[in-house]
This record gives C-alpha cells, structure tokens and sequence, in this order.
C-alpha cells in the first residue's frame, strides 16, 4: 500500500484571489471611513501636501501591493502555525488602517490619529520581518505601504500643528 499523497493546500489563484479580496474589503472600509466634506475643508494643510485625488490611486497601489505580498508570504510558509501569525498580522494591521481613517476623518481626531500612525507604521514593519523570513520579494512588496505610511505620518504631525487643539468644539 502507497503512502497517502501529500495534501495539496490552496491553489495561488485561490490565496491571490483571497489576499485582493481582503485587500479590497480594508479598503473600502477605509474609503468608507473617510469624509471630505466640510470639516476636512476647513483644515489648514501643508502647502506640500499632494492634491486630493492623488490619495485613491496611491492607496489602490499600495493595497494591490500589499495583496501580493500576503499571498507570496502565505504561499512561502509551510507551516500552519506561521500562516496563523500572518493572519493575525495582516488583520491587526487592517484594523490599525481603519482606525486612522476613522479617528482622523470620523472623529475629527487627528491628534489621535497621530499618536496611532505609530502603530500602525510598527504594524507594516513587523509585516516585512516577519514575511522576509520566507520571502524577500514579500517584505520588499510592503517598503511602499512603509514610506506611504511615513509620509502620511509626517502630513498627519504638519495637519496637528497647523490646526490644534482638536476635540474643544
């Protein structure tokens, strides 16, 4: 009697097709979550702040990216247990995106919003590591997610300054 064939685990296009779905769901909850309407037009903004419409194409590049980093890490891990921890890791990171539209743009918080960039710029960073431990092309996937957070960050402390205090009215 022959040894049983190995179990074959999802095919690529079935974790590709997965990671953009996941990809595309952060980012309408995100689109959904952000509200240019009055509020944001009254904010005083950088003078180096890219236009508006820059920030839909930018993020749909970014998430696509991100999709195809998830889906190469996942497909490098052989282990169940490694797949689990980047579960964990791209949801918390999810999360952490939400968040800082809903506190920036829902709230009105963008002192908050500040403070939690932080989080989520450690949650992409601990993304890479840990995806570079079974697929380089992975982690070099997040390195434009990383500097957009950066840069995002940066424009968060310039909107704080500028207009502080928030939460008074």
């Amino acid at each position: 009697m022959s040894a049983p064939a190995a179990r074959a685990g999802p095919s690529r296009a079935h974790v590709m097709g997965t990671a953009a779905a996941c990809a595309a769901a952060v980012a309408v909850l995100g689109a959904l979550s952000t509200d240019l309407g009055p509020w944001y037009a009254g904010l005083v903004r950088p003078p180096w702040q890219p236009p508006d419409l820059w920030f839909g194409p930018v993020w749909t590049l970014i998430f696509a990216l991100a999709a195809l980093s998830g889906a190469s890490a996942w497909r490098a891990l052989a282990d169940a247990r490694q797949r689990q921890t980047l579960l964990v890791l791209w949801s918390l990171n999810a999360c952490l995106n939400v968040l800082w539209s809903l506190l920036f743009f829902r709230l009105h918080r963008p002192d908050w919003a500040l403070a939690e960039v932080g989080l989520l710029w450690l949650s992409i960073l601990g993304l890479a590591l840990y995806s570079a431990s079974a697929s380089r092309r992975a982690a070099w996937l997040l390195v434009p997610y990383l500097a957009w957070v950066t840069f995002a960050a940066v424009l968060n402390y310039a909107v704080v300054d500028l207009n502080a205090p928030f939460g008074a009215g």
